[in-house]
């Protein structure tokens, strides 16, 4: 059976571009067909922007990659066509398990309240996510959206320019030049746009490699996330089990620092690895390996002029606490709505400084988490080790102990405190997880759920307040969503936006973030605050 990732899925062809006898210029060009940078188009053109996607491949990638998606990215997908189709083919999981030697210490469940549309996390891997999304890029095409794919199209030089990037690019009929108004870099952790603008990460890499090892085989493990601490198949160090659609099975091994990359990735070695800890009777089929090195480093700046970087070519973490790739979607459902506004004259350019400065915050969180897990997952002491491994010890008989257990501290989204786009608290008696700069938690609504009726728009929220049904600011309309507390039957709409409040009235972001929320409607202060959530104040 042909793989999906042996299978050009946006070949070659020839553009009139490269026949143009001076550089044809785009509004958005992104750069890297990998998840971030589709997501970034498919939103792009869903809304009218048009778009052209480079990619020196043509190909979704090879192997499982990044593997969990979270609730919040699932969330920013729905709105663009391609959270149900993610859902449908994936797997679904809430439950993670820790295990010490042979003991497990402790489980614990990432969703345990309900009225969620979409539930914590789904494996899915890298290829079909891709694949679902170039999908979703054909169908936009079909409807007139646009949007182009253009591969085997490998970006040679980048000339940064105060109102355009100059672009050359290589293809199988030669070179040819491109201008875009706006640039989004999303071409990985090796960055080539990063390079060629002579930028570069800070931060650290760890003295720590991980076999990453995607077998095929028809196993019995439930549908969990699965972690061990100093295993009896992999003595000193940790392992990771996690199942994935189509019999896949990705598999962690911890290495240690001072590894022959050559012989752990033989073939033979990793089934003595595969065999210690599945046994010698489970028939499995390898499908890919690899070694990778934990590294919690980003760019000091995501912006830089008409260039904006994202996902991985922004930031790195390690793997455990799947931050990347749902970190990169939450790059792009920053950035989006922002540059459109910015490329419709809505909103000064200066807008996009928030995107730097909401992101950096985002980015710092993850890699705070990340370093924290790390040094958990791996002690560069004795005394740390001895210290790690009393924690488990305790945590499998006291509850206290189990939050200081570190195996990944899994994906959640930021909250922009301290946004400059945030206006000041007026509902002192509402719920934290509401409070201005952070996302909207999803709530049952009659047979729906709210965050799909707030869509990607500027909303007035309003429950159980008197509020015009629509208001305009600059250029901006903003159309009023009215709720009511006596149909809240599940009373999660009471606690996740009223809280102690009487009533509440939130202005929501596009991305769903809130930017101000009051107990009542007061016209002036709304339109004030729009005006800063748009960087006009």
């Amino acid at each position: 059976m042909t793989k999906i990732f042996e299978t050009p899925l946006y070949p070659y062809e020839h553009s009139p571009d490269q026949d143009a006898a001076s550089p044809v210029r785009h509004p958005v060009v992104v750069v890297g067909a990998g998840p971030v940078g589709l997501c970034a188009a498919v939103e792009l053109a869903q809304n009218g922007t048009p778009v052209v996607v480079l990619d020196d491949n043509e190909k979704v990638s090879f192997g499982s990659r990044a593997i969990c998606f979270a609730k919040r990215p699932l969330e920013i997908l729905d709105r663009v066509g391609a959270g149900k189709r993610m859902l449908d083919l994936g797997v679904e999981w809430e439950v993670g398990k820790v295990f010490f030697d042979e003991r497990q210490v402790y489980e614990f469940n990432l969703l345990p309240e309900k009225g969620h549309q979409y539930p914590a996390f789904i494996n899915l891997q890298q290829y079909h996510f891709e694949a679902q999304m170039i999908a979703r890029a054909r169908e936009l095409q079909a409807e007139g959206a646009p949007i182009e794919i253009r591969g085997r199209n490998k970006v040679e030089a980048i000339g940064a320019h105060d109102d355009h990037v100059a672009l050359e690019i290589e293809t199988p009929e030669g070179s040819y030049t491109l201008e875009a108004d706006w640039l989004i870099a999303c071409d990985g952790a090796n960055s080539p746009s990063r390079r060629m603008l002579g930028l570069d990460f800070v931060g650290r890499v760890f003295e720590d490699n991980f076999l990453i090892a995607d077998v095929v085989m028809d196993a019995k493990f439930p549908t969990e996330r699965w972690f061990w601490f100093d295993p009896p198949f992999n003595r000193g160090q940790s392992a990771l089990l996690h199942k994935q659609p189509d019999g896949v099975w990705r598999i962690d091994f911890q290495l240690g620092w001072d590894i022959d990359r050559e012989k752990e990735l033989d073939p033979a070695n990793i089934d003595k690895r595969l065999r210690a800890m599945l046994g010698k009777d489970v028939n499995y089929t390898l499908e890919w390996s690899s070694i990778y090195t934990f590294q919690c480093r980003r760019m000091e700046d995501f912006r830089h002029g008409r260039v904006l970087f994202a996902g991985d070519a922004a930031h790195q973490v390690s793997p455990f606490g799947a931050r990347g790739a749902n970190s990169g979607v939450q790059d792009t459902d920053n950035l989006i709505w922002k540059l459109q506004l910015v490329i419709a004259g809505r909103a000064p350019e200066s807008l996009l400084d928030s995107y730097n400065s909401e992101r950096l915050r985002g980015a710092d969180e993850n890699i705070t988490n990340s370093t924290r897990s790390t040094d958990f997952i791996t002690p560069k002491s004795e005394m740390s080790r001895l210290l790690r491994d009393a924690v488990l010890d305790l945590s499998e008989h006291y509850e206290f102990a189990r939050p200081l257990v570190n195996s990944g501290r899994l994906s959640v989204p930021c909250v922009y405190d301290g946004s400059p786009l945030n206006s000041a608290d007026a509902l002192p008696a509402g719920p934290a997880r509401t409070r201005p700069g952070a996302p909207c938690p999803d709530a049952p609504l009659g047979d729906g759920f709210l965050l799909p009726k707030l869509g990607g728009h500027f909303t007035l929220l309003t429950i159980d307040a008197d509020a015009p049904d629509q208001f305009e600011e600059s250029g901006l309309k903003v159309e009023r969503l009215a709720l009511s507390s006596k149909d809240d039957k599940t009373q999660a709409l009471k606690q996740r936006y009223l809280g102690d409040a009487k009533s509440a009235v939130y202005l929501i972001r596009p991305d769903q973030h809130v930017a101000v929320r009051r107990d009542t409607w007061n016209e002036d202060l709304f339109r004030a605050a729009l005006r800063r959530a748009t960087g006009k104040e």
